[in-house]
């Protein structure tokens, strides 16, 4: 309906929607030794939370109002200068334009289906399209993602072996799907990496297999909270 469009368009994730949110929010989290404010710059407040850097709550939400879930296409950028850095570790590695779109697509699909696997396995919430007075609007966003060797076309390449497969920031904020109102948000990065340190050859099958891991552990996160608010 247009009331729907409407609303998508004004909290739709854009590159300049995420970027504005991402340079209100996401410096207090860039370091320990930083000061964290108590609320941000549109009310939210600062709650406790051991498995993400930072999470914002409104204090008058009542989160156990919401059974569905409207999971938005999550939006993913590189971290600033990763393809030209790929050039400067002396890596033999050709990243083009479109192993870039064809990664970022891989990781948008890749978080699609492991938020909604998590959320709605074991009686869990409903994974809708449309907004309703039940529904929960969840807006992602992955930022920085820098994979350390990428899985590319090139021909011939030879075999990367790294201790770590890359790393990334999920940037989340819930909305209420009717009013648009923000209830919460919350940021936190990660590194893929192989128990021990030790080296294991990278492709796209490990690539893969490690961001899974990471996106779970964030679907988690937001399901114990939502759990809690339903006495679950």
């Amino acid at each position: 309906m247009k009331y729907e469009r409407d609303l998508l368009t004004r909290i739709g994730v854009s590159a300049s929607a995420v970027l504005t949110a991402v340079t209100l929010f996401f410096p207090i989290v860039a370091s320990a030794d930083d000061e964290v404010p108590e609320m941000t710059y549109d009310g939210l407040v600062l709650v406790a939370d051991r498995n993400v850097a930072a999470a914002y709550v409104d204090p008058d939400a009542d989160f156990g109002e919401y059974n569905k879930i409207m999971l938005l296409d999550c939006y993913v950028s590189f971290r600033k200068d990763w393809r030209r850095d790929q050039k400067r570790t002396g890596s033999m590695i050709s990243v083009t334009k479109s192993d870039m779109e064809r990664i970022k697509t891989g990781v948008a699909e890749l978080f699609h289906e492991v938020f909604t696997e998590e959320l709605s396995k074991d009686g869990g919430y409903e994974i809708v399209d449309a907004a309703g007075e039940d529904v929960l609007l969840v807006r992602p966003a992955i930022i920085d993602l820098d994979v350390t060797a990428p899985d590319t076309s090139t021909p011939g390449r030879s075999r990367t072996y790294t201790a770590t497969s890359g790393a990334a920031t999920v940037f989340v904020e819930l909305y209420d799907s009717v009013t648009g109102d923000v209830l919460a948000r919350a940021a936190d990065r990660k590194v893929a990496g192989r128990m021990g340190g030790y080296l294991a050859y990278s492709n796209r099958v490990t690539n893969t297999a490690d961001a899974k891991k990471m996106m779970r552990g964030w679907a988690k996160s937001l399901r114990e909270r939502l759990d809690e608010y339903h006495g679950k």
